[in-house]
């Protein structure tokens, strides 16, 4: 019986060394100094958001947006902030489709509101869009793209795809999205674009024609 013992662990010590060399030969191998759980990252009680004069939502995450802006200006694109954002859709051009808005959301986010006069391209389903879209981003000087803002990547995403296909220089996306448009008290359009269904009315000077 005690022969059997030791046979039995002499062939487990053997197992377990030819394990290790071949973990360690192993391009693949576990690194044994390495920690596979490591803690998680310290949460930084910081508050995400800040109230700018006015009640208007601003971004208090320079870190974010610096590294946002950055991989956008890689990409050929720019980064832009609520006042370029409410600047360009005050501007007469809005009117004339030289600068052009795009919501890069789906279809019941899009349909329960948007910036007016908005296009909408669904990054995950872009065929019914594309059309439309590329049409008029072809005439546009200035086209803005947005998603839900903060950690929505969709808009970036989607000023990706299209970028190929627009003059270089002339796509944007802007950072705050539309939760920082709501929280801006700014006119919002239900339904379809063009609709002509808004919450908080624009203006005639600024409705979608």
């Amino acid at each position: 019986m005690k022969a059997v013992l030791i046979e039995g662990l002499l062939v487990a010590l053997v197992g377990a060394g030819l394990s290790l060399a071949a973990n360690y030969l192993s391009p693949r191998g576990l690194k044994l100094s390495r920690n596979y759980f490591p803690p998680p990252p310290a949460v930084s009680n910081a508050p995400p958001t800040s109230l700018a004069p006015g009640g208007g939502l601003t971004t208090n995450l320079p870190a974010l947006s610096n590294a946002l802006a950055l991989r956008l200006q890689a990409r050929g694109l720019s980064l832009l902030d609520s006042n370029q954002v409410i600047h360009l859709f005050h501007d007469p051009a809005y009117q004339q489709e030289q600068v052009i808005f795009i919501d890069a959301r789906d279809d019941p986010a899009y349909q329960a509101g948007h910036i007016p006069g908005a296009y909408q391209l669904d990054y995950y389903r872009p065929e019914p869009y594309l059309p439309a879209v590329l049409q008029a981003a072809q005439f546009a000087r200035q086209i803005v793209i947005y998603c839900n803002g903060g950690d929505c990547e969709d808009s970036e995403f989607a000023a990706t795809l299209l970028a190929p296909a627009v003059p270089p220089g002339t796509l944007g996306v802007y950072g705050g999205g539309f939760t920082e448009w709501v929280t801006n008290g700014l006119p919002v359009e239900i339904g379809g674009r063009k609709s002509g269904v808004f919450k908080n009315a624009p203006s005639p000077s600024t409705a979608p024609r």
